[in-house]
Parts: structure tokens; C-alpha cells; sequence
């Protein structure tokens, strides 16, 4: 007894954020510099080697195809091998994409791109949020995620701006170049990381196998169609994802079109996104400690859905007036994010974390799949800003069912194996 009233103090004055997780940190920002650097510029690169406006949403439905196939898969090899050890292995996957992005000589040959980059992030994805999830107890869950997210927001804070600006002096493919470079120092960090800290971070690894796949994908469908909060997550999830992808792809092709912004005034509104993001999710993991993830989550949705709503019927040029719907999509979304991301790590087991967050972190269904070909069409066929409107109006309806059916148990979890603090600190 007296050593666990002698241990208690001890374990409440480690800090937050151990080297571990500040290393580990500083590999996810170098690595996704580079994505943030072209990611919102990606269908004007895709335009810029020859596509329409059709093939664009169809280049977004066919590169859905291979995370479909993946996130699942992603998530149980992070559970089996180790959070570290995927990500290293992602992380050098990751290195073709940026190699097929700077050799592509058409739009086409960008689908190798998204393909390497859809293994890579499967891997790496489901394994930083249950890496996470795995260093902080559920007292402080969501404000981990927050303060971790704010320290990566720097990432969508300067990214875009950076590449949009080298996009429009020196060319998409030089900015390409410099993105690469990042990714492959962080593709060092990781694999140094993955070695120094072992196999699984200290626990024994477990073999790959089918029966090991089948165990883990059967407990996490049990959980999926139980009916309980896993399973409305995963609804809510779809039906919103199916909605974005419907239109979210094509938003800096309007906005260089319908808003008259430039590359780099473009980049700029992603940069606002992401510093606004980063200035809320702190305070927003707090909240969702303090008053339930649902409060948080209800309240992201209504901040997206009014940015959303505000950014289609902007008049042309004015950036002024998209930097402040981006800026409020940003605090939208620094609400959802460590809200989340702690609702999920409550949710599910920690044996099932890795697959649980490959699922939901990339939640595009066989339902959503031919949603960017579909928002394409809708934009031809019907107007621009159908496919937008759309979203609005789906991002509004979600918060009914995140109010009345994201509750989890008094006791705080789903899954008992949750209810004790992880720590794999090194």
C-alpha cells in the first residue's frame, strides 16, 4: 500500500510531453511540411499537367481506391509490429511518392503518386494517433491530442504558404524538390527512432499472420455493428466524409476561378486554416476533458458548416473575406480534431486502437468512393457551388446524431482494457 500512495505523486509530475514524443513530434512536422507544401495545391498541379475539371474528380476517385484497400490493413500491422516500427516503414514508402510527383510527365501518371502515398499513410496515420493515445491517461486523453495537434499545426500554418509561394516564383516541381528533401529527413528520424526504441516499443511484436488479422478485423466489426458509439461514429464518419469528397478536392480550383486568388494568396488561406486550427485544439482538448467529446464535436461541425456556407458565396477577390471563413474553418475543426480522436482511443480497446484510427482517420467507403467523380459532374452539369451546398447541408444534419448518440458509458469507456493509463515513455 505504501508504495502506491509513494508512486502516485510521482506519475502526476511527469510532464505532458516526454522526448519521446517531442522527437517523434518533430519527424510528423518535417515530414508533413512537405504534404501540407503541395497538398492544397494538388488539383491545380493535376490541371497544370493537362486535366479537366472532370478528370480531376476522377483522378480523386481513382486514388481512393487503394486507401479503401489499405486504412484496415494499415492500422493492424501498426497493433501487431508497433507504432514505430509502421511508421518507419510508411515513412520509406513515402519517399516514391514524392519521386512519382516530381518525374510525373502527365496527370496520370500522378495515380502512382497517390498510390505510394496511400501506403504510407495507412501505415503512418492509425499509428500517430494510437501512439498518442498510448502516452497519456484518460484524464488528460484529449488534451494530449490537443496540445500534440497544436504543436503539429505549425505544419498546415506554414506549409501551404511556403508552397504556394515557391509554386508561383520557381514552379510546381521545385517546390516539389524542397517538399522531398523535408520528407527525407524525417524518413531518417523515424527509422533511427524505430531502432533506438525497438520493435514495439518495448513490448514483445507480434508475428504478421491471417489469423492474427482475422482475430483483430473480427473484434473491431463487433464493435462497428454493435450499435453503440463505434457504430455512430463510423456513420457520421462516412456520410460526412462522403460529403467532403465530394467537393473539398476541388475548392482550390474554385477559388482560383470563382475568387480570382492567386497560387500563393491560395496557399495563404490554407496557412489562416492551420494557424487558427492551431490556436484552438489546446482549448479544445481541455473542453472535451472537462465537459464530454460531443460538446466539442457539435460545436466543430456548426463552425465548419457556417465557414463552408460563407466561403461559396464570397464575391470575386475578395481574399480578405476567404482568409476569415478559412480562419473559421480552422477553429471548426481544431474543435473536432482532439475531441475525436479521444472519443475513438475511449471507444475500442488499446489491442485495437492502430485499426480502429486506420479506419476512421480514412473512412472513405465503397459509398464514398465515386464521390469526387460525382462532385465533378455535379459541378459541370449542375453548377460549382452544387457540390459545396451539399456538403453544408450535410455537415449541418451530423450534429444531430453526434448530440444524441456519441455518449459513451459512465465509466468513461467502452472497452475496460482502456482504463488504465498506458505509459511507454523512454
Amino acid at each position: 500500500m505504501d508504495s502506491v500512495t509513494v508512486e502516485a505523486p510521482q506519475a502526476k509530475k511527469k510532464p505532458l510531453l516526454s522526448g519521446l514524443i517531442l522527437l517523434f513530434l518533430l519527424a510528423m512536422i518535417l515530414a508533413n511540411m512537405g504534404g501540407q507544401m503541395y497538398g492544397p495545391l494538388m488539383s491545380l498541379y493535376i490541371r497544370d499537367l493537362g486535366a479537366s475539371v472532370g478528370q480531376i474528380g476522377l483522378f480523386f476517385t481513382i486514388s481512393s481506391i487503394v486507401p479503401l484497400a489499405l486504412q484496415i490493413l494499415g492500422g493492424w500491422i501498426s497493433d501487431t509490429l508497433g507504432r514505430l516500427r509502421a511508421i518507419a516503414i510508411g515513412s520509406v514508402v513515402g519517399i516514391f511518392t514524392y519521386v512519382a510527383l516530381i518525374l510525373a510527365p502527365s496527370w496520370e501518371w500522378l495515380l502512382l503518386a497517390s498510390a505510394f502515398g496511400a501506403i504510407t499513410g495507412a501505415l503512418v496515420g492509425p499509428s500517430f494517433d494510437a501512439f498518442i493515445a498510448e502516452q497519456s491517461s484518460e484524464e488528460n486523453r484529449a488534451k494530449m491530442f490537443g496540445v500534440t495537434q497544436a504543436l503539429f499545426g505549425i505544419v498546415g500554418f506554414i506549409g501551404p504558404a511556403l508552397g504556394g509561394w515557391l509554386a508561383e516564383i520557381r514552379g510546381f516541381k521545385f517546390m516539389l524538390m524542397i517538399a522531398g528533401i523535408m520528407y527525407i529527413c524525417a524518413t531518417v528520424i523515424r527509422v533511427s527512432m524505430a531502432r533506438a526504441v525497438g520493435k514495439n516499443g518495448g513490448k514483445k511484436a507480434e508475428k504478421l499472420s491471417f489469423a492474427g488479422l482475422k482475430a483483430n478485423l473480427g473484434a473491431m466489426f463487433g464493435l462497428l455493428f454493435a450499435g453503440g458509439v463505434v457504430t455512430w461514429i463510423l456513420i457520421t464518419d462516412g456520410v460526412r466524409d462522403t460529403s467532403f469528397a465530394l467537393s473539398m478536392n476541388l475548392f482550390s480550383v474554385y477559388m482560383q476561378d470563382f475568387g480570382g486568388l492567386s497560387l500563393q494568396q491560395i496557399g495563404l488561406t490554407s496557412s489562416i486554416f492551420g494557424l487558427f486550427m492551431m490556436l484552438t485544439v489546446i482549448p479544445a482538448g481541455i473542453l472535451a476533458d472537462k465537459v464530454g467529446e460531443r460538446v466539442g464535436i457539435a460545436l466543430g461541425f456548426a463552425l465548419v458548416g457556417i465557414s463552408l456556407g460563407m466561403l461559396v458565396f464570397l464575391p470575386f477577390g475578395a481574399f480578405g473575406l476567404y482568409l476569415a471563413g478559412w480562419a473559421l474553418a480552422g477553429m471548426g475543426v481544431g474543435l473536432l480534431q482532439p475531441a475525436y480522436q479521444s472519443l475513438i482511443s475511449k471507444a475500442v480497446p488499446e489491442k485495437l486502437r492502430g485499426t480502429a484510427f486506420g479506419l476512421f482517420s480514412t473512412s472513405l467507403g465503397l459509398v464514398s468512393l465515386p464521390a469526387p467523380w460525382i462532385g465533378a459532374q455535379l459541378w459541370e452539369h449542375v453548377s460549382p457551388r452544387f457540390p459545396f451546398l451539399i456538403t453544408v447541408g450535410v455537415v449541418f444534419l451530423s450534429i444531430i446524431p453526434v448530440w444524441l448518440k456519441f455518449k459513451l458509458p459512465k465509466n468513461g469507456n467502452v472497452a475496460n482494457e482502456n482504463s488504465q493509463p498506458v505509459t511507454k515513455n523512454s
